[in-house]
């Protein structure tokens, strides 16, 4: 019994790493001249120490997209990312959108790439400045080899940087 569980979970594991993975800037229209290429990793950043995602900027009301194929796992509001939504992509990674001025889709959701999650916005913490879409991602398998003595560093075994993630072809 225990034999087949273990099978069980490794194929589900490994379904996990062969699942399509297309990358987009999770806002429509935008480039990477909309981010400031110095904002992963920024510090200091407020209460969180240092600023674990990057800030693409746009005009208030701009679709947010689905970076890749994801599996939508929560939507709601949280006191500093405002209306957030959390999804589960290839590669078991969680990305994170936060800073919403709506969220346009409800409950559990398979969305495909580019499928519309909300609009930009300025809540949350960032009440009051430029609007922008937060953007992070969190491996939940460890990249250990990514840890650094940076302040906080050993969690960049888990926070990817999404500025290698959306230029690249294999962060």
């Amino acid at each position: 019994m225990i034999k087949w569980i273990s099978l069980a979970l490794f194929t589900i594991l490994l379904l996990g790493f062969i699942i399509p993975e297309p990358r987009l800037i999770p806002v429509e229209n935008a480039s990477s001249a909309d981010w400031n290429k110095e904002t992963f990793w920024y510090e200091p950043w407020g209460t969180s120490g240092v600023h674990k995602g990057i800030d693409i900027f746009a005009q208030k009301g701009t679709s947010v997209i689905a970076s890749t194929n994801q599996v939508i796992l929560y939507q709601g509001q949280k006191p500093k990312g405002g209306n957030i939504v959390l999804a589960l992509g290839p590669k078991w990674r969680l990305h994170y959108y936060a800073h919403l001025e709506s969220i346009d889709i409800n409950g559990l959701s398979l969305l495909s790439s580019g499928s519309k999650i909300g609009t930009v916005g300025s809540t949350g913490n960032a009440k009051g400045k430029a609007p922008h879409l937060h953007y992070s991602i969190v491996s939940i398998i460890p990249y250990f080899w990514l840890a650094d003595e940076s302040t906080q560093g050993s969690k960049k075994a888990y926070y990817l940087n999404p500025i290698i993630y959306l230029t690249s072809d294999t962060p």
